[in-house]
């Protein structure tokens, strides 16, 4: 035998992974749990404080320095590829549409978390100042997308999640996460404007680079290499498709390597990978055509079902637990726990009730409380603490200044907070659906009666008798020389000797299989699946009945909201009634 602890670590997340798989329609359908808690779990389980059989900490030599660039290196590549996937699934030129949205959600919905953790933390962790509060709080401002794919994506989400709401979550993952997005736009200026000020000893010089590093060389460079990255592979695909070069397997593959193309070109030069990279996927799909040809395609969903397992049995084996009890850092579980419920009650939740009337895609007061709640702290958070760690001097022990404390604080706070946002925003899913739902949605499709030429198609029984031309040139209705003179002989013989009609005989027969068809196509109009062309979701907020349209994949979602005044009459009288102090006689309540 050669037992190693590798080989020890691959039959535990193989065996994992097969058994999640097999039951994975329960845990995910019915339990409304998905991978991520699960994941976490078994590396707990699995870490240096549990059956310590993967422990990441001890890689290179147990040194600080290389297991916190495994774990950068790790998130970089798990986020990078989430956030390009997201910018591709969302509806053509969303972003130019959807602009004023996600503006509000990242500069004031963001910028208020932001202060609002950094003085919880601040209030509660007697060793940081404020300025290490703020630094600390930027890990924790943005939301996580790998998380929140329990919220805009599955069963729950098809059928109490409106898809405006879906897309807008998703774009602000992608703008906010630590990775994704403009995220670099909005978290990273939070992160490094307080690093900048703690590590620069003048406040000038912290400005400057916080202007010409940070926001001209890499976040604005990050988002021009990405999109233009984004915007030639999406001609040189079109260009590919119309001469017949490129084939299924290689569209969906695009998923990860434009991903890591994008990144792998923006860190040679030094920019935002990250940044980069969301560009790319929203610039790659900007008018819908990779979202058309990649419509049926389930391969990037099982490649993020295995990064996101693999990347939370890492965080899970990751975590500091010997850090959250810690005198010489001034943290004890007590103050962590309490900085953790109130982050999460004030840190977008308040923010949200209160602004939501100026945020077009947000309608009723239900849906700001379900927005400002699920934003969930992860991968993303781990990420942005690590590289905040790296750009720090490496602490002593214990820490000799300000500096040290918050390099040796960040990623155990940081890390308490994603232990939390895991568990509540990961069971807060069932919670919902044991409770009142967020929307009761009800789905109609556009059906049609099949046309006519589909009653002299032949009928197919087995997939054997699927026949698949691609010859390009009979495809585009052209035929060689030779083949055209023989087709104009043959219609030449047809029209000489034309066909006899049918006899006696026959019509007895011919009229039952005109009769057969004639109630074929009756039965196909009620009980044929739907055709899915246009999906319509309905539900009812209060007095006013919102109606939701989608014509199909990679198109934008149209919102009407109606109000019934109907109902509104009914509430003015019954307040009439109650002000004057009369009641209405059960008849007329009636009527």
């Amino acid at each position: 035998f050669d037992v190693t602890i590798p080989h020890i670590f691959y039959a535990c997340l193989g065996g994992f992974v097969v058994l999640f798989g097999m039951f994975s329609l329960f845990l995910r359908e019915k339990l409304y749990i998905g991978e991520a808690c699960w994941a976490f779990l078994f590396g707990v389980i699995i870490g240096p404080y549990g059956a310590n059989i993967f422990n990441p900490r001890d890689w290179g030599g147990a040194s600080d320095e290389t297991t916190n660039t495994i774990t950068l290196e790790l998130t970089r590549v798990v986020l990078a590829i989430g956030v390009f996937a997201i910018g591709v699934e969302l509806p053509k030129a969303y972003m130019a549409r959807h602009w004023k949205s996600l503006a509000m959600l990242l500069i004031p919905v963001m910028t208020w978390g932001w202060f609002v953790s950094a003085g919880l933390i601040y209030a509660l962790i007697p060793g940081l100042n404020f300025l290490s509060s703020l630094a600390v709080a930027a890990c924790l401002t943005p939301t996580d997308p790998i998380l929140a794919a329990a919220i805009i994506g599955g069963k729950y989400a098809d059928k109490h999640v409106p898809a405006h709401i879906r897309h807008l979550l998703a774009a602000e993952e992608k703008l906010t996460a630590p990775t994704s997005g403009a995220n670099d736009g909005a978290a990273f200026p939070f992160l490094y404007i307080a690093l900048y000020l703690t590590v620069d000893r003048d406040t000038g010089d912290a400005i400057h680079d916080w202007f010409l590093i940070l926001w001209l060389y890499e976040v604005i460079l990050g988002v021009l290499i990405g999109s233009v990255i984004g915007i030639a592979f999406r001609y040189l695909m079109k260009f590919c498709e119309r001469n017949n070069l490129i084939d299924r397997q290689s569209y969906v593959a695009q998923y990860i390597s434009l991903a890591v193309l994008t990144i792998g070109v923006t860190t040679l030069l030094g920019s935002d990978d990250l940044l980069s990279a969301f560009a790319c996927g929203t610039a790659f799909a900007w008018d819908g055509f990779f979202n058309r040809q990649t419509e049926e395609s389930v391969f990037s969903s099982v490649i993020d079902l295995l990064f996101n397992i693999a990347t939370f049995v890492y965080v899970g084996a990751w975590m500091p637990f010997n850090d959250f009890k810690n005198p010489a850092l001034t943290l004890t579980p007590w103050r962590l726990v309490v900085i953790a419920i109130l982050v999460l009650l004030f840190r977008r939740l308040p923010a949200m009730i209160a602004l939501y009337r100026w945020i077009p895609d947000i309608k009723t007061f239900r849906e700001a409380v379900f927005s400002g709640h699920f934003g969930p702290i992860g991968v993303g958070a781990v990420f942005i603490s690590t590289l905040a760690a790296g750009k720090l001097p490496v602490p002593s022990n214990p820490p000799a200044n300000q500096t040290e404390l918050l390099a040796a604080t960040i990623q155990p706070i940081v890390a308490f907070m994603v232990i939390c946002s895991i568990t509540i925003h990961g069971l807060s899913i069932p919670s919902f659906s044991l409770g009142r739902r967020v929307h009761t949605v009800s789905r109609t499709w556009s059906r049609h009666a099949p046309p006519e030429w589909t009653n002299q198609a032949t009928r197919v029984d087995r997939p054997e008798d699927i026949v698949i031309n691609r010859d390009s040139d009979m495809e585009r209705g052209e035929l060689p020389p030779d083949e055209k003179l023989d087709t104009e002989s043959r219609r030449s013989t047809a029209n000489r000797n034309p066909v006899p009609t049918e006899t006696a005989s026959d019509e007895g027969s011919s009229s039952d299989e005109k009769l057969a068809v004639q109630k074929d196509k009756e039965s196909a109009k009620e009980d044929n699946v739907p055709d899915g062309a246009e999906k319509v979701l309905e539900w009812r907020e209060g007095p006013h009945k919102v109606v939701e349209r989608r014509a199909g994949p990679g198109e934008e979602v149209c919102l009407s909201v109606r109000v019934s005044f109907l109902l509104v009459l009914i509430g003015i009288h019954r307040l009439r009634l109650r002000l004057s102090g009369t009641r209405t006689p059960p008849a007329k309540q009636n009527r």
